[in-house]
């Protein structure tokens, strides 16, 4: 009994276990069971009322195709037959025996099922030899064969390495005296219960260390830790074409040159990275489109029709510094505050000329005069008064002393009217070369300027342009002609 619950006991430790395959060609194991005798005392065989003997064993396979294997066996054990109510300790009784056996099987199996099924059932056939020791009542070492030796079993695979083998194998001897009677004529046979751990021997080979020997790897250069299916490439679970190890969205199909992702709108932008994935737009602002071109995408420009080049806040709407209604690029005052007709300039003396081109921007004044009041007539009178009063000595630039009192009038009138320019043009007669009288003329003028820049006019609204005798007004061929022509003019512009 303790035999039987030791054989289960191996039975059970081995569900953890493997048959040699193509890749492991070599098959070593090791077996224990029950010895069953059938012969001329008696029919022993799956018979609970009968002693069964032990034995261990030895298992040598090797691999020949997918269904069949051959196997050298070795085995050392006991069997025997003992008669009913007939104490076993009486060895002298004629219908009882014991023998002490050593058996060598060189067998094939057929498999019904390929090796990487994990219950493989078998036929198994072949010959042996069996050595009977000298114990007991034989007298002496005694040999014979066991021709045929055949039976069945079944392989139970649990790993690669490691099986759990059941079987049943008969062997028929070629004598018939091995329990000293030779009733029938019918040899005696032995039957083995076997159960063992068989355990592959070898490595296969497996470059890319996927799991999937080289010899049935259709992908050998797979990268290490990539999964990978039963032929050794790569998984593609969404089957985009991108394995799931290089996928960067192995659960949604995609397009491989965005690593396995998806790309909805086919603008280039992965959909997770794609603030807008239903709409075609740019990387630069995440995907989405930017119709108006300011910088600001559609989504969040809350002014989408900005002309193009005005610049925008972050609302991608137009700054109007001064809040007049007119956007800078349209201002031409942007800091202050102006009317929409002056395009958005002030105009503080509300003559209709903004400050920006006002001449006189606190004084009400004339659009030719560029904002600026017209000069009273008397004014326009006096000046002209006194350019013909401003005199020079001989044949020089210098002021006449005389000529003051009429310069400080003029710069009187020229404070009064702070929008007018004076142009100061100086002309001489023909005495003299024409180099002389124009370097003359021009001197002269600019004395004059001077002066009145002396006397506190702005010199940017004064002008001395010197003719000499190129604008004559009267004939230079007498006296009082060259008079007329000797001459200072005041002109005023705005």
């Amino acid at each position: 009994m303790k035999k039987i619950l030791l054989a289960c006991a191996c039975c059970l430790f081995a569900l953890t276990t493997f048959s040699q395959t193509d890749e492991k060609k070599w098959n070593f194991g090791l077996h224990g069971g029950l010895m069953q005798y059938s012969g001329d005392l008696g029919q022993g065989f799956y018979q609970t009322d009968q002693a069964a003997y032990g034995f261990a064993a030895a298992s040598f396979s090797r691999y020949l195709g997918k269904h069949f294997d051959v196997s050298l066996i070795f085995s050392r054990g006991e069997f025997g037959y003992v008669q009913k109510n007939i104490p076993v300790s009486e060895m002298n009784n004629p219908n009882s025996f014991l023998a002490r056996t050593n058996t060598s099987n060189l067998i094939t199996r057929f498999y019904f099922t390929k090796p990487n099924t994990i219950l493989r059932p078998y036929l198994l056939a072949g010959v042996g030899v069996i050595w009977y020791e000298k114990v007991y009542k034989i007298q002496s070492e005694r040999f014979e064969f066991s021709v045929p030796t055949f039976g069945g079993g079944l392989n139970i695979k649990m790993g690669s390495v490691v099986s759990l083998n059941l079987q049943e194998t008969f062997l028929y001897t070629s004598t018939d005296n091995i329990d000293y009677k030779k009733a029938n004529g019918d040899n005696d046979m032995i039957l083995f219960h076997t159960a063992g751990l068989t355990f592959n021997l070898g490595k296969k080979r497996d470059a890319d260390q996927d799991g999937v020997s080289d010899k049935n790897d259709k992908c050998p250069a797979t990268p290490a830790g990539a999964a990978v299916d039963s032929k050794g490439c790569p998984i593609d679970r969404d089957g985009d074409g991108v394995a799931d190890y290089m996928d960067s969205c192995p659960e949604v199909a995609g397009v491989p040159t965005l690593g396995g992702c998806p790309d909805q709108d086919m603008d280039g932008i992965t959909d997770k990275e794609d603030r807008c994935p239903d709409i075609v737009g740019s990387k630069e602002s995440k995907g989405c489109p930017d119709s108006d071109k300011d910088g600001i995408v559609d989504i969040d420009d809350k002014c989408p029709g900005t002309q193009t080049g005005y610049k925008v806040d972050a609302m991608g709407c137009t700054y109007d510094n001064d809040k007049d209604g007119l956007v800078n690029e349209e201002d031409r005052c942007p800091e202050l505050a102006g009317s929409l007709s002056l395009k958005g300039c002030p105009d503080k003396d509300a003559d209709g000329i903004s400050d920006l081109e006002d001449l006189c921007p606190a004084i009400k004044g004339t659009l030719g005069n560029k904002g600026c009041p017209e000069m009273a007539k008397e004014d326009i009178v006096r000046i002209t008064l006194i350019a013909s009063k401003i005199y020079f000595e001989t044949n020089s630039a210098k002021l006449k002393l005389i000529s003051n009192t009429q310069l400080d009038d003029l710069a009187d009138i020229l404070k009064k009217y702070d929008g007018v320019n004076l142009t100061i043009e100086g002309h001489t007669d023909s005495d003299a070369d024409d180099a002389y009288n124009l370097t003359l003329s021009q001197k002269r003028t600019e004395s004059v300027k001077d002066y009145l820049v002396s006397k506190g006019i702005d010199t940017m609204r004064l002008t001395a342009a010197g003719f000499g005798e190129t604008r004559p007004i009267a004939d230079n061929k007498n006296a009082a002609g060259k008079a007329k022509n000797r001459r200072v003019e005041l002109k005023t512009s705005y």
